[in-house]
């Protein structure tokens, strides 16, 4: 069933080219409405209830939402035109929307989630004069618990919460599942008269709740302390800071969604390999602390993880991916967005990357204010802007695209996406990527108005599959004569350079290598080396016992880079006993002339020897050699219990 797009020029202040639209996104698009949240409220409601709908109004959502639950009909599509395109009188402005419209009518993948359960029960940590106001105030909402952390006389006698003094020296976990460590903890006493008595000190205190407030002003108990859900913590000196906590605190009740932000694949994961270091990119970045070494590969908590996606973009094997929404629905929106603009009649489109909050205010901010958004500049509005790596920019520009600017928020992880803007500046080598770190909606219209671009590609590409196999086809295309480009230090594509002198073919590195870049020859002692499954983790030179390896970073665009090359290879020892060939003939020798005559069980010249025997030989030399162990004759038989009742019954 095709969708249809209900039009509104929002009281005649925007044009909207339903013709165009429709020819360039096969969708159905309704009259132009020109008051639909209002006037036009029951026409609305018709369309709402036929179904399968995308109505272009992103400022009456409420209303809307409000309206299908009330005629009992599916929640419709929305779509913003208005801000991000409508006002404009551009001529590219209906490619744009177009293109808009048609992202919007693609399929929402299923998101996934788990239950968090949170029965209310809440730790207040601070002094007395902060923590017992707040304490009083949720009490008769949540089952509270006041940690004061300082020595106060003046235990209160209100029982509606429980009171105890002492220091936080541990707390874990997120919403619904904080464990606590409490030392020099003192609990009330109940009964007797006069004021509270408190029990001795004692440390190591375990114990658990769902809600944690901290209103000590002090350093907070986690990283990110923003993002750590049903964690709450305020200046206690604010007053307005401390009852919005409050409120806040009295709302987490009951069952949450957490949503799943991330996928794990443990057997892709280049972390460690027999107990030596390798990559750990999301280990460095992970700013909640949710990434956890475990072993060979990483372990990732979904109930601490705030999904910014600042692991996916940097792990260069795939085993980390963003996965709300998938990284090939990126790569689909995208593609999306650049073929209709085109489609409609536009040309050299430009794409702007921005966040769900604050860049849709701004972007909204210049349109009803200010100059709004160029014609040819197409919004993509990103649940996790820390995700959008170099992968995600070269395949905006490899389909494309001629420049992409990813406005930053406040809250954004810089280093991860200045990092990743580096890296695909130096694979692109063009100069059409901009982070913009603006806080002022006229600013955002002067940077994109007028802003000098590249040109767009002729001929562009189709981004389907994984992010390197995306990153190597966009950079083919972007720079066909090219055939290695030079890339910055840490960057996940590159080559293992070896020492040939040094390295003596031990293979310790193939057998350890994540990703099998590196590889042997059953049949020659030889290692070989594939270029493109390089993740350029650094296992291989961490183990090398002879620190015969380096890295080089780069991205091979040949074919060469797709097959195994030797690397380093040796001639091959041949038994001189029967001729077959086994190891490198400067590792035999090297061993002959360490061991011959020089170790007690090569002391005498036919021993000796058996180190130039293959594995055969040397067991038959072995066998017939005088003091051979196998000439022992029959092992003797093995005495039963059987055997011992035997004997005593025959006495």
């Amino acid at each position: 069933m095709t969708k249809k797009l209900v039009l509104c020029d929002c009281l005649g202040s925007q044009s909207l080219g339903a013709d165009a639209i429709g020819a360039a996104t096969g969708l159905s698009c309704s009259r132009v409405f020109t008051n639909l949240c209002e006037a036009q409220i029951e026409d609305a409601a018709k369309a709402i209830a036929e179904g399968d709908v995308i109505l272009a109004c992103q400022q009456e959502r409420q209303r809307f939402e409000e309206l299908a639950a009330e005629i009992e009909a599916e929640i419709p599509t929305f779509l913003d035109l208005r801000d991000r395109a409508g006002w404009s009188d551009d001529t590219q402005a209906p490619a744009k929307m177009a293109a808009l419209a048609a992202e919007a009518a693609l399929p929402a993948p299923t998101s996934k989630s788990v239950d968090v359960h949170s029965e209310g029960l809440c730790l207040i940590i601070g002094a007395a004069s902060a923590a017992l106001p707040a304490a009083e105030a949720l009490c008769e909402t949540l089952g509270v618990t006041v940690l004061l952390t300082d020595e106060s006389d003046d235990t209160p006698l209100d029982r509606r919460y429980d009171t105890l003094q002492g220091k936080l020296s541990r707390a874990s976990g997120a919403l619904g599942g904080f464990e606590v460590r409490i030392d020099a903890l003192r609990q009330r006493i109940a009964g007797g008269r006069g004021a509270p008595t408190l029990t001795e000190p004692r440390d190591g205190a375990l114990s658990q709740c769902d809600i944690i407030l901290d209103l000590t002003g002090g350093t907070p108990l986690f990283p990110a302390p923003e993002k750590r859900e049903g964690y709450l913590r305020a200046d206690p000196k604010s007053q307005p800071a401390v009852a919005s906590v409050i409120l806040q605190a009295s709302q987490l009740v009951g069952t949450f969604e957490k949503p799943l932000y991330v996928r794990l694949e443990p057997a892709l994961c280049a972390h460690s390999r027999a107990e030596q270091p390798a990559c750990s990119n999301c280990l460095d970045v992970c700013p909640t602390g949710a990434i956890t070494s475990a072993g060979e590969h990483v372990a990732i908590d979904p109930m601490i993880c705030a999904g910014c996606g600042a692991c996916s973009a940097l792990c260069p094997s795939g085993a980390i991916s963003y996965d709300a929404p998938p990284v090939a629905t990126i790569f689909r929106r995208i593609e999306t967005l650049a073929s209709t603009f085109r489609k409609a009649g536009g040309s050299a489109p430009k794409l702007l990357v921005h966040d769900t909050d604050y860049g849709t205010e701004m972007i909204g901010l210049a349109a009803r204010f200010g100059r709004g958004l160029p014609a040819d500049v197409v919004p993509l509005e990103v649940d996790a802007l820390s995700g959008f790596g170099h992968a995600e920019m070269l395949a905006a520009l490899g389909a494309g695209f001629a420049r992409v600017d990813v406005l930053l928020a406040p809250k954004t992880e810089r280093d991860v996406l200045e990092r990743e803007t580096a890296l695909a500046d130096a694979i692109s080598g063009k100069d059409g990527l901009r982070l913009l770190d603006l806080g002022d909606p006229d600013a955002l219209s002067d940077a994109l108005y007028g802003a000098e671009a590249p040109a767009a590609l002729e001929t562009p590409i189709l981004p389907i599959g994984t992010r390197r196999q995306v990153t190597r086809v966009a950079a083919k295309a972007l720079q066909p004569e090219a055939e290695i480009l030079d890339l910055p230090e840490n960057a996940p594509y590159g080559a293992v350079v070896v020492d040939t002198d040094a390295c003596t073919l031990c293979l310790s590195c193939v057998s350890l290598c994540p990703s099998g870049a590196l590889g042997d020859n059953p049949d020659l002692p030889q290692l070989r080396f594939q270029e493109d499954a390089c993740l350029q983790c650094g296992l291989c030179a961490n183990i090398c016992p002879e620190k015969a390896i380096t890295l080089a970073p780069r991205l091979n665009l040949t074919d060469a880079a797709l097959a195994q090359t030797v690397v380093h290879e040796e001639e091959p020892f041949a038994c001189i006993e029967c001729g077959v060939l086994f190891g490198s003939k400067s590792t035999v020798e090297k061993i002959t002339e360490k061991l011959a005559g020089k170790h007690a069980m090569f002391a005498s010249s036919q021993a000796a020897k058996m180190i130039q025997m293959c594995d055969n030989c040397r067991i038959n030399a072995q066998y017939h050699s005088e003091n051979n162990p196998f000439a022992m004759g029959e092992r003797p038989k093995v005495r039963t219990t059987e055997d011992y009742f035997s004997k005593r019954k025959d006495h």
